[in-house]
């Protein structure tokens, strides 16, 4: 588990972070979203020991993180900023990442990138740039660190490499209960891949919570009743968004879905119809209630 604490960090007289907290729980998935320039990146590195942090704590595994040369084969970082050697290939990199992390899977790398269809022995600097991010996640995974933070994890990668490079990070938390951060300024990214999700504005995580609670918690309805109604007839619920159109409602409703469902019901309603949100509908009221707008934080 990853513990952050009052967490600081400046550039000169700019606050990149500013008492940031969080929470990163053993085998899961954080996603940390952000507009660019939120501090994300800086988070990531601060905690890889390549920035220093001005104060503030971050635990690792139950271990206050003071050197992190003593830990830094648990750990594995993909910059958004790709750095490759000059001339090396894939094979070539896997080589040199073998020497650093001991359960590095030589095997495995080279059946990843051949799935990928990446030839190994080509240098990596002619590749574009979704091809240079896959060999940067096929190095990186392969290590088997148990903390491994991905930066704008998907940049460039077209949407059919990009489920499948999903479905192996997945399979790689679930071999071995690997703990993995994710960043991108886009929601859409990670929404189907991340156990928890914390929103990064202005130096510190507004808003943190898990993925299922998020889900069950916020829902989208569509009624009408053999009567005329308007937004008072549910003012006894937790309503986030009312809009009617001719005579049917669509409602965002907050709390116990179960037992909202069983008193609508109760209405006698014509039309009564439960749909599903997306995270970023979900974050975009969220936001709201805080009173943020969502577009402007993202």
């Amino acid at each position: 588990m990853i513990k952050i604490t009052d967490l600081n960090k400046s550039y000169g007289d700019k606050k990149v972070l500013e008492n940031l907290n969080c929470t990163i729980k053993t085998g899961s998935v954080y996603g940390l979203i952000g507009a660019n320039g939120a501090g994300k990146s800086t988070l990531l590195r601060i905690i890889m020991g390549i920035f220093k942090k001005d104060s503030g704590v971050i635990e690792i595994d139950g271990k206050e993180l003071v050197d992190v040369e003593e830990i830094k084969q648990k750990l594995v970082y993909v910059p958004d900023d790709l750095f490759f050697f000059k001339n090396y290939t894939i094979k070539d990199m896997a080589i040199f990442y073998s020497k650093l992390y001991p359960n590095f899977d030589m095997d495995f790398a080279m059946n990843f990138a051949e799935k990928l269809k990446l030839n190994t022995n080509q240098k990596i600097q002619t590749f574009s740039k979704g091809m240079k991010r896959q060999a940067a996640l096929i190095c990186a995974i392969s290590t088997n660190a148990d903390y491994m933070f991905f930066d704008e994890t998907f940049d460039g990668i077209d949407p059919v490499i990009r489920n499948y490079m999903k479905k192996v990070i997945a399979e790689q938390m679930q071999k071995k209960e690997t703990t993995i951060i994710m960043t991108s300024h886009n929601l859409r990214e990670l929404e189907d891949i991340c156990d928890n999700l914390g929103l990064l504005y202005k130096g510190g995580v507004l808003f943190e919570s898990d993925v299922d609670s998020l889900k069950t918690n916020m829902f989208k309805i569509q009624i009408s009743l053999n009567k005329d109604f308007d937004e008072k007839d549910f003012q006894n619920y937790n309503v986030l968004s009312f809009k009617k159109t001719g005579s049917v409602a669509t409602i965002i409703m907050k709390g116990d879905r179960e037992g909202y469902e069983k008193v609508l019901r109760d209405m006698d309603p014509l039309i009564l119809d439960f749909l599903p949100l997306t995270l970023e509908e979900i974050f975009i009221y969220e936001m709201e209630v805080l009173g943020y707008e969502f577009n402007e934080i993202i």
